[in-house]
Parts: C-alpha cells; structure tokens; sequence
C-alpha cells in the first residue's frame, strides 16, 4: 500500500513538472491568461484547474486502456487514423515550439535574476537536461520529484503572505459577466497543456497501467496545479504592471520572502527544466521510431534546434507562440472530452 501511494505522489509530481515549465513558473503565462482579467481570472483558474483534474486522468486511464506507448498512438484513438497522423504533425512542432520557448526561459532567468548572459542559462539547461535524459524515465521521474516539493513549498509561503495581508477578497470580487473573455483563455490554456503533456503522460501510462494509481495520480496532480495557480494569481493581481517582467513572480518572492529570493529562482529554473525533460522524453519517444539513431543523437538534435530558435528571446515566444498553441489544441480538448473511454 505505501509503495502505492508513493507511486501515485510520482505520477502526480511528474504531471505537476510538466505542465509548470518557463511561462507557469514565472508567473508569465498566469498574467497572460488569469490575471489580466482581474477577479474573473479566479473564475478562469478554477475552469482550468477543473480540465486538468478530470482530463488529465481520463488521459492516462484512456492511455493505458488503449496500450499507448506515445502520443501517436492515443492521437489515432482519439481522432482516427487519418485525422490523428495530422496532429501527431502538428504536435510534434508544437512540442518543439514550446521546448524553445522553455529554453528561453531558462536564458531570461539567468539574465534578469542573476545578472549573467542568456547564454549561460541556455546552455546550463541543456546540459542538464541531456544528464538527465541518458537515465530514460527514471531521470525524467526523479528531476520531478526534487523540484515540485520545492515549488508547493514556495507557492504555500506565497499564498499565506497574500492573505495576511488582505489580499483574499480580490478573489472573489465582483466580476464583469458581460465579457466572457476570461473563459476562452481559461479552456485554450488548459488546452494546450493537456495536449503537451501527453508526451510524458501517455508513456507512463503505458508503464504503470494500474488504474486506481493513474486516477489518484491525475486528480491529486490536478489539484496541484490548481493550488499553484490561485497562489500566484492571488500574488500578481496586485503587482501593478506586472505583465512588463519577464519573470513577474520573482517580483513577488523579492518583495515577500527576499531571503529566499535566489532559492525560488532556482525552483523556478528547475521547473523550466522538468517541462524541457518532459517534452523531450514525449519527441524522443515518437522521434526515435522514424529516424535510425541512437535516443541520446535524437536528443542532442532536437536541442541544437532548440538553441539556436532560443535567441528570438522569452518574452516575444510565449506572447506569440502561446496562443496559437491554445488555439490549435482545442481540438484535441474536444477529442478527449467526448470521447468515450474504451471498455477494459
């Protein structure tokens, strides 16, 4: 039983390490889809932490039901032959397009928060994560286990000082009910991230296959983020002109707990690099079967690319690939939502 409920605590912690990378982390993504909207942006986190507790575990259950070693083979349940070789096109450019993003990430940090060229960051996440990804799953489960605890530690801290000081009626207050706006950004965002983290959530699936451990994995995992995400609403809604950072929630850690400033810095760089490991472990599995090299070449290509995409700079990927991304996974939203799981 105790083994059972470490295993669910992994699936959860790996899920919570996926969907957390550059933009969630550093508060970029929570501005650009909760927090602009004031209140309403609540309302927002509580629609996609919902899509996430119940889709994310209809994910896995589906996966395992239909012995899906990649995303390849869930696409084509879910959307056909035809339709889910299309998006198996369109999710392997998304998942490069995203890791890009994340790599970024990881130069804005090293930049903004420690004053040293992008470069170095660039290239320190990609060195670690090609150290972690010669161990094959089990790197991919172990970063995420070191770094989450870390990450609902911080996020708690936050959340607590935010209330303190009397910031929990910002919550709940009045909401504008003639723009729905709030909406379409809440289900494009839980969109897109259900559609990348099938990369990592679909093989392990397939490894695990325990149902009751996939269901209490995806809904605690779920509620994980859900928390995550109303901390650092709660913290940003009051950060006046909060969209201008490129990493907003460092903002936050600096003016709230500034003796733990540079450890969230680095659980926020740890984070970048789960959802770079992540992404990588789900091209790697599907890239390996049509190009004849070695797992680790494969790797080592799809991170040159990387690299180089990676100069465009942080802030301009996320604000021009990210709701595209929505956008384009609200298909796959669709297909998972109606579509019935298959009989065991």
């Amino acid at each position: 039983m105790r083994n059972k409920q470490f295993l669910i605590v992994q699936i959860a912690f790996v899920y919570v390490g996926t969907v957390v990378g550059a933009g969630f982390a550093t508060g970029k993504e929570i501005v650009e889809f909760f927090s602009r909207f004031g209140a309403a942006g609540t309302m927002g986190i509580l629609l996609a932490g919902g899509l996430f507790v119940h889709l994310g575990t209809k994910l896995m259950i589906i996966a395992a039901r239909v012995r899906a070693p990649s995303f390849k083979e869930m696409n084509e349940y879910l959307m056909g032959k035809k339709a889910g070789k299309a998006v198996n096109s369109i999710m392997l450019l998304l998942l490069f397009g995203v890791t890009s993003v994340m790599v970024s990430g990881a130069g804005a940090i090293f930049e903004e928060r420690f004053g040293l060229s992008s470069s170095a960051g660039v290239l320190a996440s990609i060195l670690i994560t090609l150290l972690v990804m010669s161990r094959g799953l089990h790197g991919v489960v172990g970063v995420n286990m070191l770094v989450v605890p870390m990450l609902i530690l911080l996020s708690a801290a936050i959340m607590g000082s935010s209330i303190k000081d009397g910031g929990l009626p910002v919550l709940y207050s009045a909401v504008n009910w003639h723009d729905f706006s709030w909406i379409l950004s809440a289900v494009c965002y839980a969109a897109y991230n259900l559609a990348l983290a099938q990369a990592v959530l679909v093989p392990l699936a397939y490894e695990v296959k325990d149902e009751d451990v996939l269901k209490h994995g995806g809904m605690l995992g779920g509620m994980i983020l859900m928390f995550i995400m109303l901390g650092s609403h709660l913290a940003l809604i009051h950060i006046p002109g909060a969209i201008k950072f490129e990493i907003p929630m460092a903002e936050v850690m600096n003016s709230v707990f500034s003796a733990a400033y540079y450890l969230y810095v680095l659980v926020i760089f740890g984070e970048v690099l789960t959802s770079i490991i992540g992404n990588l472990y789900g091209m790697e599995r599907r890239l390996s079967k049509l190009i004849r090299l070695p797992r680790m070449s494969v790797i080592a290509i799809i991170l040159a690319l990387c690299f180089f995409l990676s100069f465009i700079g942080y802030g301009k990927l996320i604000s021009s690939i990210y709701p595209v991304l929505g956008y384009i996974s609200l298909l796959y939203l669709a297909a998972l939502l109606f579509k019935k799981k298959p009989i065991k």
